[in-house]
């Protein structure tokens, strides 16, 4: 599946003086979750704004996000080679200036050729597109990697922004999600 939205993925010198990949789009900039990022994320405000370079605001992390991110802590720390697999900080350049609009990611490698995505935008930037673009970003950056045929993502049929956003970055229904309130989405690489 090719996205119609221009991306650029660029490495980088990550954190720990890794190479990692930032992805660029119009108007976003995402940078992988790495064990120091999740970690001030989680403990230091200050230091996670100073390390992405960019405004947090104080409804972040939404509740959703903070309870997982011990989880997502954990998985990069056993898995650092994998980063880009998990959590994704989705930050928007706006007059210079970036802030921290959402995050998006994976719930890991791939595996049987699939992997099933996730996103957030906080209340106060949701209807400008972000999560869209976030959305489609994403699933280009997973098909250029080896071994992804398939994506999937679950929400709310309660939550039809997000049904919206699935269906634009061209993801089709699949069947019932794992919650019963829920329906599947997949996209399939040339598909």
């Amino acid at each position: 599946m090719k996205s119609s939205l221009p991306t650029k993925i660029a490495s980088i010198k990550g954190l720990f003086g890794k190479v990692s990949s930032v992805i660029t789009t119009k108007r976003l900039k995402l940078v992988p979750a790495s064990a120091q990022l999740v970690r001030a994320e989680m403990e230091n405000r200050a230091l996670f704004a100073e390390l992405l370079d960019a405004t947090v605001s104080e409804n972040w992390p939404p509740e959703n996000l903070a309870d997982a991110l011990p989880l997502f802590l954990e998985w990069i720390e056993a898995a650092p080679e994998q980063v880009g697999w998990f959590g994704w900080y989705a930050l928007a350049n706006e007059e210079n200036r970036f802030f921290l609009v959402g995050s998006g990611g994976f719930m890991g490698p791939p595996k049987e050729g699939e992997v099933e995505l996730g996103y957030c935008v906080l209340p106060q930037f949701q209807g400008a597109g972000y999560a869209t673009e976030m959305v489609q970003a994403l699933t280009t950056w997973a098909f250029s990697r080896s071994g992804v045929l398939r994506i999937a993502a679950e929400t709310e049929w309660a939550n039809p922004a997000s049904v919206r956003v699935l269906t634009k970055a061209g993801f089709t229904p699949a069947g019932c999600a794992r919650d019963p309130n829920g329906e599947r989405f997949e996209l399939v690489v040339n598909g």
